[in-house]
């Protein structure tokens, strides 16, 4: 496993973030065979959420995490302020119940990254960075960012921050992964893909704050299920928010060239494309879910397979990217 850091965490920071969706009560030997498993290879960073199984997912989580005696070695993120069906929740009022809500159900009295799930655009930036930086003060959280935020209204936050003389947001994650998202899996989604976003890949080379990156492989795109001949077949919920997502032409032609490559380096359509993620010009820590340690480690491998600007740009463009780097140039720093 490779580590990198992330201000205010004090503990090295995983490249690869395992997720907790797939752990419950329900299936307690489970969730700790893999969340065992996971730690043994060197996965020390888990990323969970309020919302995740109604708060299930945190509180099994937590009582991993104090039954095997691990709160000094493993690296909590977790999320609060999501939406609900009724209303936006990204309010100070919000972000400190869902905060005490976590804490509780993690079994700690701190969270070593905590995330805004969402934004609300209609809510100024002030109020929010403020409540964050009152918690950071109390040492209920050590570092924090936003989940599904446009790199402006990160920018936004991060300003207020400097005039203010508080802490800034010191991560975003957004959906970034080889194959484009058409279309946002669930509401109010930021991806990083495709030529309508390169603003934004310029924004995160520029400022080189980490990029923690959900859906890394398309939700199971390059796994080789999906094929365009067999798209109506699937019927589970989230297959289908692959097809709807991501299978279009241009990223089964992804696909392919990402084929092409792993036959010519030894390595799967997969792991090219976690290593695709994984060589962007800022800092990227892919966020999997991982059903079993050997997924774990299959995409760990990818932490050793380094691909040259020339390949990344023929994984984007085909041909056509052979003139170019793979890079998002900056013309200037116009942020």
């Amino acid at each position: 496993m490779q580590y990198g850091e992330i201000p205010g965490v004090t503990k090295p920071v995983a490249r690869l973030i395992q997720g907790t969706v797939m752990i419950g009560s329900d299936k307690i030997d489970y969730s700790f065979n893999l969340l065992d498993e996971i730690l043994a290879l060197g996965g020390n960073t888990f990323d969970t959420a309020h919302g995740y199984g109604n708060g299930d997912c945190e509180r099994t989580l937590g009582r991993w995490i104090e039954a095997r005696g691990v709160r000094d070695q493993v690296v909590i993120i977790t999320k609060g302020a999501h939406h609900n069906q009724d209303r936006a929740r990204v309010t100070p009022f919000d972000i400190t119940s869902d905060l005490f809500d976590s804490l509780a159900r993690l079994r700690t009295d701190y969270i070593d990254l905590y995330l805004l799930h969402r934004d609300d655009p209609s809510v100024p930036v002030g109020p929010i960075v403020e409540v964050l930086n009152e918690h950071l003060a109390a040492g209920r959280i050590h570092a924090f960012g936003g989940s599904n935020w446009s790199h402006r209204r990160l920018q936004e936050a991060n300003e207020y921050a400097a005039t203010h003389n508080l802490v800034p947001f010191v991560v975003s994650s957004p959906h970034f992964s080889l194959a484009i998202q058409f279309k946002e899996p669930w509401a109010n989604c930021v991806t990083l893909t495709g030529e309508a976003n390169a603003e934004a890949r310029a924004f995160y080379t520029w400022s080189q704050i980490p990029v923690l990156a959900w859906s890394s492989l398309a939700g199971g795109f390059f796994s080789g299920r999906f094929r365009p001949d067999n798209l109506d077949s699937f019927t589970a919920y989230l297959d289908r928010l692959c097809v709807q997502s991501y299978c279009y032409p241009e990223n089964f032609a992804r696909l392919e060239r990402a084929r092409q490559l792993a036959e010519q380096r030894g390595a799967t359509p997969a792991q090219i494309a976690m290593a695709y993620v994984l060589a962007q010009p800022f800092p990227v820590y892919p966020l999997v879910g991982c059903a079993n340690s050997a997924e774990f480690a299959a995409n760990a491998a990818a932490l050793n397979i380094s691909l040259s600007p020339e390949e990344i740009a023929w994984l984007e463009h085909g041909d056509a990217g052979r003139d170019r780097d793979g890079r998002d140039r900056l013309a200037g720093a116009p942020f």
